[in-house]
């Protein structure tokens, strides 16, 4: 289905199944929902597998996969999690040479569909990577270009901005795959234990991203919107 220039689909089912589908040869803009149908922690492509606590995880029914893209896990709960995978072509006009800059456009796409889903003052990260102890392990422990932080209602000045939705990507010579998560829900206590040690204590997680009170249909929609609105922005 094309909506706005954009062609999108949805996918239910299995991590693994998902995460070891190719980019395409030629890719043309699309939009790649995916829900899953059982507890997954997803790794980065070159995450060392001595990250993650196998025995925890099968004990806990989550399955282990990993993605196409770079840095740290993502654990995805049905119901609770949101994956969307945003490709482009080398042609389109979103894309860049400058790897550092190269998500910043979809981060002000996701800011404009959050607002419009009533999240107050999303904030689109344009600096430096920001590493924690616990980043390379955990990908919302971290914050990368493109990437959308909130402060937490009621916070006073000071507060720590919190992390909603984390962007890694997979580039090759004909464009470049978004891979992108938000959670409806943070649960850092189920997400701890499936870490080997040295690993976070859940206090450690527990202010490092936020879920974001939404309704799923009502965000796929104004994120198709958001990016039609991108496309046809003055250049």
């Amino acid at each position: 289905m094309r909506v706005n220039g954009w062609y999108e689909e949805f996918n239910t089912g299995d991590a693994g199944s998902f995460h070891r589908r190719p980019m395409p040869s030629d890719p043309v803009p699309s939009v790649w929902w995916f829900d899953v149908d059982r507890p997954a922690l997803v790794l980065g492509s070159s995450q060392p597998l001595a990250d993650i606590d196998l025995d925890a995880c099968r004990d806990a029914d989550v399955e282990v996969v990993r993605r196409r893209s770079g840095g740290g896990s993502v654990l995805l709960l049905p119901g609770e999690s949101i994956w969307v995978d945003i490709l482009i072509p080398t042609t389109n006009r979103h894309w860049t040479n400058d790897v550092s800059a190269s998500a910043w456009w979809l981060g002000d796409v996701w800011r404009e569909a959050l607002r419009h889903c009533g999240v107050d003052d999303p904030v689109v990260h344009r600096g430096p990577l920001v590493s924690t102890s616990w980043s390379r392990q955990v990908c919302f422990a971290g914050l990368g270009g493109g990437e959308v932080t909130i402060r937490p209602s009621g916070s006073q000045q000071g507060d720590g901005a919190r992390k909603v939705v984390g962007i890694s990507q997979r580039r090759t010579r004909s464009g470049a795959r978004f891979q992108c998560a938000l959670h409806l829900r943070w649960h850092p206590e189920a997400y701890a234990p499936l870490l080997n040690p040295p690993r976070p204590a859940v206090s450690d997680l527990q202010d490092v991203a936020s879920g974001v009170d939404i309704e799923v249909g009502a965000l796929r929609s104004a994120l198709l919107h958001s990016l039609g609105q991108a496309d046809a922005a003055p250049t």
